[in-house]
């Protein structure tokens, strides 16, 4: 067995149950916690070895310092925190309940920062530790219908590398992240949804071993960011290099692609609390589907651009 000591926020679903199952195959010992006690015991059933279970909610301070507490008293100190907790909620910006949006930010953004807090705080007690945040694609870009994650997910870029830069005065310490692009798991039906359709990844999609796969190698050889994706660095590029084109492309790519055909009508998802999990979801659009959409699009966007250029210069 490994002496190191991992805690995983956000472990009952997703990228936190594959990174869980990822850590445990090695032999760490682990810490899960999570909204639901029952989704946690079914992870931890798939890990090797038996790992400390701790229901948790990222948003309350006070069940983190008790998670805190729970893993020290139980190993002795925590080498690697790895924070995957996410909620989501598709729809119109001016669509979404306030009070969803302001969920979404608090989990997403704040309960990071939560997490950071305390974790920092026994790293720095240790002299020592790692701590890993799931950032996101779409902390690089943006998409419609997505304003709440992508708002909370830009604001934890900012916090993240704000973090590294500071842990440098502690040799260590380290901040690190993972940006994923789409990966197969339930947040997508499980998130709260007032655009009509059921979300689903848009394509290329991952599996979440392979991005659990990058915690693992941050927890290893701590590096600033690792992204994960075919498609990450090619729309970053889009995003960044041709805003005019890009803009005109994602709103009928995301309709397209980013929502299923599948009806659904308004609801808080899993955003305020523990929902049943769903797995699998829509349909996945294929890939050729999209590069057959986005060939058309580009063309059409180059044109368009180069007008707005034309009618700009005269």
């Amino acid at each position: 067995m490994s002496e190191r000591v991992v805690v995983v926020t956000g472990a009952s679903s997703g990228i936190g149950r594959a990174a869980a199952k990822a850590f445990a195959a090695r032999g760490d010992r682990l810490v899960l916690a999570a909204r639901s006690e029952g989704d946690l015991h079914q992870v931890a059933a798939e890990c090797r070895g038996t790992p400390l279970i701790v229901p948790t909610d990222v948003t309350k301070r006070a069940d983190l310092e008790a998670l805190r507490d729970a893993a020290v008293a139980e190993f002795g100190h925590i080498d690697v925190w790895a924070d995957t907790a996410a909620v989501m909620a598709y729809g119109r910006f001016e669509d979404v309940p306030a009070e969803v949006f302001d969920r979404v930010i608090t989990t997403d953004l704040l309960g990071s920062a939560n997490v950071a807090r305390v974790a920092l705080r026994q790293f720095r007690d240790q002299e020592r530790g790692t701590l890993i945040l799931c950032s996101s694609l779409l902390a690089h870009i943006t998409a419609p219908y997505m304003s709440a994650y992508i708002t909370a997910k830009w604001g934890l870029r900012g916090l993240a590398r704000t973090l590294a830069q500071e842990a440098r005065e502690t040799p260590g310490i380290k901040v690190c992240t993972v940006a994923p692009g789409s990966v197969d798991t339930p947040v997508y039906t499980s998130a709260a949804n007032y655009a009509g359709f059921v979300g689903r990844p848009p394509p290329p999609v991952d599996r979440p071993e392979r991005v659990a796969a990058a915690i693992l190698r941050q927890a290893d050889k701590p590096g600033r960011e690792i992204s994960v994706g075919p498609a990450n660095r090619f729309i970053e590029f889009g995003f960044t290099a041709l805003p005019r084109v890009y803009d005109v492309l994602v709103p009928p790519m995301m309709r397209r692609f980013g929502l299923s055909r599948e009806p659904v009508s308004r609801h808080p998802g899993n955003v305020f609390g523990p929902a049943k999990r769903v797995e699998g979801g829509p349909g996945r659009p294929t890939w050729r589907q999209v590069t057959a959409v986005a060939t058309g699009g580009v063309a059409a966007a180059a044109v368009l651009s180069q007008a707005v250029r034309r009618l700009s210069s005269s």
